[in-house]
């Protein structure tokens, strides 16, 4: 039975790539921008956490703190090393970095080395799996993904002599198939690269982050993203976020039932990625689904929903992610 919203807790987690690399704003954070991220981080009313305390608190369902938070970076590239980790432990926060190894066992410029990571594990920093070659999982079919996460899991052992716990998906794309695959591997949790509030009852193998970039790395969405509540739904539809082009219904209907407690659903607005609004329907007690305008696009592309909540100025938030195969 699902939990009332209205005694549920969630975290919300800040995803980031690249600190300082102004060449690729797609995937970087500014530094004058991370460091107003830091600073509202440390003076507003939040509670930042390490992933992993978070992870084991959404499997006991134990309660977090209200604005619970946590600080990730994917790919391993150099700046986590020079320029985030350095700002982060200055300033006491926990970050977890999720590592693709081959780019860092290929000695590639640009990439961290295992030696850095190594040094980064003993300071503190949580180091989480991003597969080996950082490929599309679906686009490979389960036995060369298979192949790719047991490639990364040897190294992980060899290097730093564990095997991490927690994995972040490749462009936040998963399927059936690989998300059984995941499963298997024994990490305690996965994550995606779409916005919404991660809680206790979201399943743990696609829970979601709040992407930073330079575009989308305003204090102000910072403060609107961390302020966020979960907006907790059941029985989504499809159960299978891969679109294949020619084969599968595009765009697809999206269907959910959200959870008691959550009010003013008349008010639930959602949107595509390109920022294409959703009308939600109500077709049943509290289930809704909703089209999109028109097919989404490959490689991916995501819905969001939010509803205001009765605390002023605060949104719940639900997002998905579909990956759009060719």
């Amino acid at each position: 039975m699902a939990q009332d919203a209205a005694s549920l807790t969630g975290a919300g987690i800040l995803m980031y790539h690249r600190f300082g690399e102004n060449t690729v704003p797609s995937t970087n954070i500014r530094l004058e921008q991370f460091d107003a991220h830091i600073a509202e981080l440390k003076s507003g009313p939040y509670h930042v956490m390490g992933l992993p305390e978070i992870v084991a608190k959404l499997k006991s369902g134990e309660k977090l703190p209200d604005r619970a938070v946590a600080v990730t970076a994917d790919d391993a590239y150099i700046s986590a090393f020079t320029e985030g980790w350095p700002r982060l432990k200055k300033a006491g926060i926990p970050f977890t970095l999720f590592v693709a190894t081959e780019p860092v066992t290929s000695k590639l410029r640009g990439y961290l080395t295992w030696d850095q990571i190594r040094q980064m594990k003993a300071e503190g920093v949580t180091i989480g799996a991003h597969s080996h070659r950082h490929p599309s999982l679906p686009a490979l079919g389960p036995d060369k993904a298979r192949e790719d996460l047991e490639t990364s899991m040897a190294l992980f052992e060899k290097e730093l002599g564990e095997k991490p716990k927690l994995f972040a998906w490749p462009f936040g794309e998963w399927d059936a198939p690989t998300l059984k695959l995941v499963r298997q591997f024994g990490y305690s949790a996965a994550f995606g690269q779409h916005s919404g509030v991660a809680h206790s009852q979201h399943d743990m193998f696609w829970l979601p982050r709040f992407p930073m970039n330079e575009h989308f790395g305003s204090v102000e969405r910072v403060r609107q993203a961390l302020n966020s509540l979960p907006l907790p739904v059941s029985d989504i539809e499809p159960a299978d976020v891969l679109v294949k082009l020619g084969q599968t219904q595009n765009p697809p209907v999206l269907r959910f039932t959200v959870a008691p407690g959550v009010e003013r659903l008349n008010q639930m607005v959602c949107y595509t990625g390109e920022g294409r609004q959703l009308t939600p329907k109500p077709i049943g007690e509290r289930r809704y689904e909703m089209h999109a305008p028109e097919a989404l696009k490959p490689p991916r592309d995501r819905i969001s929903c939010s509803v205001p909540s009765s605390q002023q100025g605060r949104f719940r938030w639900f997002g998905i992610q579909f990956t759009v195969a060719k």
